[in-house]
């Protein structure tokens, strides 16, 4: 993953653990990251359709978390937020004709799932709460 999604993704949860009560706005939650409030509406959206936030509407709105953060791992908000494969990429054409590239992508799918499956076991034994712990 080449951007900066799970970056956001687990600032704004670590905010809602950290305030599990209140519902914060995605402005005040931009404020933190520092980044437009669109960004964070966007990855409020997977954030919600993971089951991780839930929303209400109005003048009284805004998010929280949906979840014990002692029982969010970090995988559940990496695989929300996942869109590449850990390592990338593959090439789009290599060649067809050279004895490496006609097998590259095929080798490098084998690669890049296992990468995928260390970093998923890995992050399913970190807790969203002891992370959050990091800032009290």
């Amino acid at each position: 993953m080449n951007n900066t999604r799970f970056a956001t993704a687990i600032h704004i949860l670590t905010l809602l653990a950290q305030n599990e009560q209140e519902w914060l706005t995605s402005d005040w939650i931009a404020g933190s990251v520092n980044v437009n409030p669109v960004i964070v509406r966007k990855e409020l959206i997977n954030l919600k359709k993971s089951g991780l936030v839930e929303s209400r509407q109005g003048k009284e709105g805004g998010v929280k978390i949906a979840k014990n953060p002692e029982q969010i791992n970090i995988s559940e908000i990496y695989e929300s937020v996942k869109n590449t494969e850990v390592l990338g990429k593959k090439n789009q054409n290599p060649n067809p004709l050279c004895s490496v590239g006609k097998d590259i992508n095929k080798n490098l799918s084998l690669l890049f799932n296992d990468t995928d499956d260390l970093v998923l076991q890995f992050l399913k034994k970190k807790k969203l709460s002891d992370f959050s712990d990091q800032f009290r």
